[in-house]
């Protein structure tokens, strides 16, 4: 079994110098607390422009870099794009796919998502697909809606590995997030369908969570979800070192 993750995508929030501070700050944590930096897979996404300088923070530290998006495709004419391996050559090792983001302001379909979790496996990147559902309803519903996404994510083949990041899309920015049982359930569901699909049930599966996630809520969720996707609730490194602490103590009772 996979350790547990703490993850976080720092997405377009900083300027280049206090994303770098930010990377070296975490790494410090760490190394202050071998104990949790041991029990937890830590992972950091910065954007494209630091992915060199970050790569050269996180060498020999327990931190995986990722990135926020790749191309689907590793060459071409596509301006503006960026390619998986080329983040794989400087030392990424997950990639954010499908983001809420992606989608809605984007544009982004389910064959686009599809085929930028393909280019991921490709070039040995973990794929950290992000899913979730429009409007509020019922967790079995949600769940369904959920594992539809995954499925049509897998089309063109499955990764050595997959994360998945759970956030409803109605509660992002809302005032009142989904509820700690709600997230439970739906992601119970969605582990016990992909496990009962043939098509899936090999799947090696990490399960995080990602909508307002912040220090307190894992030892809230359910063990079907192996760690939380952070976002600005960790903007201070010691928020990020928090949540991982709670997230090794969790996975040591």
């Amino acid at each position: 079994m996979q350790k547990p993750v703490t993850a976080v995508s720092l997405k377009m929030y900083f300027p280049r110098g206090r994303t770098l501070s930010y990377c070296q700050a975490v790494r410090d944590l760490a190394a202050a607390d071998p104990d949790t930096a041991a029990k937890v897979r830590l992972a950091v996404l910065p954007d494209f422009l630091t992915q060199v300088e970050a790569a050269e923070i996180f060498q020999d530290s327990p931190f995986l870099l990722g990135a926020q998006d790749l191309a689907p495709a590793d060459r071409g004419a596509f301006t503006g794009e960026v390619s998986g391996s080329d983040l794989a050559e400087l030392g990424s090792k997950v990639v954010e796919v499908g983001h809420a983001e992606r989608r809605t302001i984007f544009r982004e379909d389910e064959d686009m998502v599809a085929r930028k979790v393909e280019a991921a496996a490709r070039n040995d990147l973990i794929p950290l697909l992000c899913i979730g559902e429009a409007t509020e309803m019922s967790a079995a519903e949600a769940a369904q809606i959920c594992l539809e996404q995954v499925l049509s994510a897998l089309r063109y083949g499955k990764p050595a590995e997959l994360w998945l990041g759970y956030e409803p899309y109605w509660a992002i920015g809302a005032p009142k997030p989904a509820s700690p049982e709600y997230v439970s359930e739906v992601c119970r569901n969605i582990r016990q369908q992909l496990a009962e699909n043939a098509a899936t049930q090999d799947l090696n599966l990490t399960i995080l969570y990602g909508g307002s996630a912040g220090p307190g809520l894992i030892s809230q969720l359910d063990e079907s979800i192996n760690g939380l996707f952070l976002g600005r609730f960790a903007h201070d490194p010691q928020a990020f070192w928090e949540v991982a602490k709670e997230t090794a103590a969790r996975t040591s009772l």
